[in-house]
C-alpha cells in the first residue's frame, strides 16, 4: 500500500531539491526514503528504482531549462536572442546546479526524443536563423553553441573563475559577444 501523500511528482520534485542541496549524485531512493522517513520498499510502488528517479529529476530539469529559454526568448533576435539564451543556462545552472547536473544525464533514445531536449535544439536554430547559417553549418553552430555555455557553465561552477580579473561576468560577456561575432561573420571551409 502506497504512504499516504507520496505520489511520483512529489518524490521527483523532492529528489531534485536534494539534487540542488546535495548534489546529483546523491540522490538515491535510499536518501529520499530517509527524507520522508519510510522504507525503501514503499517508494517501489512510485519509483522502480533510482536509475528512474535520475531520469525524471533530469526531464524535469530539461522541461524547467527549455520553459525558461522559451519565455526569454520571445520577441528577441540576433544577439540578444543568443544572450537570453544562453544566461537561461547559466542562471538555471547557478539556481540548481543540481537539476542542471541531472539535464546532462544520458538518456535512452525513446526518453530523449519525447524529452524536452528537442525542444532546445529547435530554440538554438530559431536564434541560428538570425545568422542565416544553412546545413551543416548550422548544426555544426548548435554543437559549438551548447559546447561553449556548457563548458563555461561547468567551470564557473567548480570555482575556475573566481580566482582572478576580470570578474566572471565580463569574462561571460566578452564570450558571447565573440560567438555573436564569429556568427555574423561564419565562412565555411
Amino acid at each position: 500500500m502506497a504512504r499516504a501523500g507520496l505520489t511520483a511528482e512529489r518524490l521527483v520534485r523532492a529528489g531534485a531539491e536534494m539534487a540542488d542541496t546535495a548534489g546529483f549524485d546523491q540522490v538515491t531512493l535510499s536518501a529520499l526514503a530517509r527524507r520522508f522517513d519510510v522504507k525503501v520498499a514503499s517508494l517501489y510502488s512510485h519509483l522502480k528504482n533510482s536509475q528512474e528517479l535520475r531520469t525524471r529529476i533530469a526531464l524535469l530539469a530539461l522541461e524547467e531549462m527549455a520553459d525558461r529559454a522559451a519565455a526569454a526568448l520571445a520577441g528577441r533576435a540576433g544577439r540578444d536572442a543568443l544572450t537570453a539564451f544562453a544566461d537561461v543556462y547559466r542562471d538555471y545552472a547557478r539556481e540548481h546546479p543540481g537539476r542542471y547536473a541531472a539535464a546532462q544525464l544520458r538518456l535512452d533514445p525513446e526518453t530523449a526524443a519525447a524529452s524536452a531536449g528537442p525542444r532546445h535544439s529547435l530554440m538554438t536554430r530559431a536564434i541560428l536563423r538570425g545568422y542565416d547559417l544553412a546545413e551543416p553549418d548550422q548544426t555544426h553552430a548548435v554543437r559549438l553553441l551548447g559546447s561553449v555555455f556548457h563548458g563555461y557553465v561547468s567551470l564557473e561552477a567548480a570555482g575556475g573563475f573566481s580566482h582572478s580579473a576580470p570578474d566572471s561576468q565580463e569574462s561571460w560577456t566578452w564570450a558571447l559577444d565573440q560567438l555573436d561575432a564569429l556568427l555574423r561573420n561564419w565562412t565555411s571551409p
